[in-house]
């Protein structure tokens, strides 16, 4: 199996933490989002990872370098802003005839068993990974009858499906798919100047193929700051990792503090990832993601998520204050 991973998006939603870094690089719960794809794929027998990258692609090259040695990694640049599924079709060069593929998009992190591919795909030609929303308005969606996808429609008005595409496929043909993309492109069958990836599935099913949508376990958005944030508390959940310095401080579960951070005198958590290099002092922290190389002194923060060589220095105030006192101090 080889895997395709189209990392060139601008990560327009995530400014701005994506101006100088790529997205697949934004940290969430003591790793990088790509960390966490990676993680999830190593149960599978993959033979080559293939990258879909910008003109800016020169950090993921130099990471998976770094973490990942071991890996077989092919880069391909996306020179134009085409879309999905031209982004995919870059790696053509790649796919030789009877070899699968699993294409993995980098704005989610799934949560699902993916050694169950052979068993779910037994009788089908590939799977469109999905998970059942309620805001199916803001998606495109499955449309499942007998157990095969029959339609696929984008952000739908009425609610003709709630199984939301998550940016998870896999073809037991990759060649084959491939081919449909190109005939796709060939077509000129675009959506406000780009190539989507349902007129390809569209395209095979209507060539007879047999695509089912099976339902992964967790959907983690990280496309968003908000979205980010969110996930941060998922994957914190039961984890509470503290390798760096704490001196004089109050951690509440869960939280993930790297090696090489420091916490003095300060309250942390819940939900608070520090990656390494960060100090915090005289602190209150929750509900945050504080990237490396950080000093945070004498703040109060919430729902925050801070990039790479930040500092954030307050003041403190001293009070004295009789009975009976309102004060009311706007942040």
């Amino acid at each position: 199996m080889k895997v395709i991973l189209p990392v060139a998006g601008k990560g327009t939603r995530l400014r701005p933490h994506t101006h100088t870094k790529a997205k697949s690089l934004v940290h969430v719960a003591g790793k990088t989002v790509l960390e966490h794809i990676i993680s999830r794929l190593e149960s599978l027998e993959i033979s080559e990872y293939l990258f879909i990258i910008d003109e800016n692609g020169q950090q993921i090259k130099e990471f998976m370098a770094r973490k990942f040695p071991e890996l077989k990694c092919r880069f391909f640049v996306q020179k134009q802003r085409l879309g999905p599924a031209h982004a995919v079709a870059l790696a053509a060069p790649a796919i030789e005839e009877d070899e699968d593929l699993l294409v993995v998009f980098n704005d989610t992190i799934f949560v699902t068993d993916l050694t169950r591919i052979p068993e779910l795909c037994a009788n089908a030609d590939g799977l469109i990974y999905s998970k059942e929303v309620e805001d199916y308005q803001r998606f495109g969606v499955n449309v499942v009858r007998d157990g095969r996808i029959v339609d696929m429609v984008e952000k739908p008005d009425t609610p003709v499906s709630r199984l939301a595409q998550v940016g998870l496929y896999y073809l037991k043909d990759g060649r084959g798919f491939i081919e449909h993309i190109e005939q796709t492109i060939k077509a000129g069958e675009m959506v406000k100047g780009e190539y989507y990836l349902p007129a390809v599935f569209m395209r095979m099913i209507s060539a007879g193929l047999n695509l089912q949508a099976p339902e992964i376990d967790a959907w983690l958005d990280c496309g968003k700051p908000e979205t980010l944030l969110e996930t941060n508390r998922f994957l914190l959940q039961g984890r509470h990792h503290v390798h760096g310095e704490i001196e004089n401080s109050v951690l509440i579960e869960p939280v993930h503090i790297e090696q090489g951070a420091m916490v003095k005198d300060s309250i942390l958590g819940p939900n608070v990832s520090v990656a390494a290099g960060s100090r915090i002092e005289k602190s209150i922290v929750s509900d945050s993601i504080i990237n490396a190389e950080n000093r945070v002194i004498n703040m109060v923060l919430d729902q925050s998520l801070l990039g790479d060589v930040v500092t954030l220095v307050g003041s403190p105030r001293r009070m004295n204050i009789g009975d009976h006192s309102i004060i009311e101090m706007d942040q």
